[in-house]
């Protein structure tokens, strides 16, 4: 009895507690009607799960080991509202896996886990939180790695007067000590209306060529984002400026070539710039960017883009959103109106979804 009972309530999303210890159970449940023309496939019409906010269902717990240390973790699966599959297959909590521990000094943690860059992007940078049509992953780099690493070791330092600083490495865990291993780190300040991040990220994409054993040398894929938004209390403004430098430092979203004729080469020396802002307007949140890529490269493939989307709260959990967005490229340049979970296929993009979170 007492084991079905606990099942009941895992089932229910109900939280598990005793005197020293949580777990619980959270997600999102998130999917759209996304328009996409401008590319080679035409106009393209579909359901799309996770187009707002990736759809998941997660575990988190804590336990008071006393002293002011606790331990934690986190188990993330993503899955797809439209198809019912898991969202990466050969794979079960592929959004996050971690377990670590929190005190005084900071937290440590061991396993899958958010990249400070990304971070950075999702909660100072951009207004879409990196999602709808209007995401900041439209020209910025914000796609595999730059998103989250596996074999990872972080540490967040406590916030001490406005300020905080985090560090990240993943192992690439190959014959070639330095090969895949990926490292980073950022350092903010919060206090009133005011927020300011720098992030950093450094990956090595070195790999052994078909049949080879050695792996490749190429240069490291360096990215750096400097961000910032200003709470005006009926408007939030947000800005972002970010340097990606070596191979596979800003690669294209879509690998495939969307537009026909030339082939887009992804930029290995490049800047990125958005502005953008946040508004409550009638019951929900106006948002709005605009975004510059400047290639500077031989070839040149600069883009320019815009986007706007607006999500009305039916409640606390639930909202309907809609959003819109058109990228223009130059110069053979390859970049797609995205969300956030699609790269996309075109140059204009919309979006028309419900979202609920639990």
């Amino acid at each position: 009895m007492k084991n079905t009972a606990a099942l009941i309530l895992a089932l229910g999303g109900a939280t598990i507690a005793n005197a020293q210890s949580t777990v619980s159970i959270y997600g999102i449940v998130d999917a759209a009607i996304v328009g996409e023309r401008g590319g080679s496939a035409g106009n393209v019409a579909k359901v799309t799960s996770g187009a707002a906010s990736a759809s998941r269902i997660g575990f988190r717990g804590t336990e008071d080991l006393g002293n002011g240390l606790s331990a934690y973790f986190i188990l993330e699966a993503g899955s797809k509202i439209d198809t019912g599959e898991i969202d990466a297959a050969g794979t079960i909590f592929n959004r996050q896996a971690l377990v670590g521990l929190k005190g005084k000094l900071g937290a440590v943690a061991l396993g899958r886990q958010y990249t400070p860059y990304h971070t950075t992007l999702v909660q100072v940078v951009d207004p879409f939180g990196t999602g709808y049509a209007g995401t900041a992953k439209n020209l910025f780099p914000d796609f595999g790695t730059n998103i989250r690493t596996s074999n990872t070791i972080t540490y967040a330092a406590p916030r001490t007067h406005g300020f905080d600083v985090e560090l990240a490495y993943g192992m690439g865990e190959q014959s070639d000590a330095s090969a895949g291993r990926q490292f980073g780190g950022a350092v903010g300040y919060a206090k009133g209306p005011l927020t300011v991040r720098l992030a950093y990220n450094s990956k090595n994409t070195d790999v052994p060529a078909a049949g080879a054993t050695a792996a490749v040398n190429r240069s490291p894929g360096r990215n750096t984002l400097l961000g910032a938004n200003y709470d005006f209390g009926r408007i939030k403004l947000h800005a972002g400026y970010g340097v990606d430098k070596g191979d596979n430092s800003a690669p294209l979203g879509n690998a495939n070539n969307p537009y026909g004729g030339v082939r887009p080469t992804a930029s290995t020396d490049g800047r990125s710039a958005l502005l953008g802002l946040t508004a409550p307007v009638r019951g929900g949140t106006l948002m709005f960017s605009a975004m510059h890529k400047d290639d500077r490269t031989g070839l040149n493939q600069d883009a320019a883009s815009w986007g706007v989307g607006y999500l009305h709260a039916l409640s606390k959990r639930t909202g309907l959103y809609r959003a819109y967005a058109h990228i223009r490229n130059r110069n053979g340049a390859g970049y797609t109106v995205a969300n956030n979970t699609e790269a996309g296929t075109g140059s204009t993009g919309w979006n028309l979804g419900i979202r609920h979170t639990f």
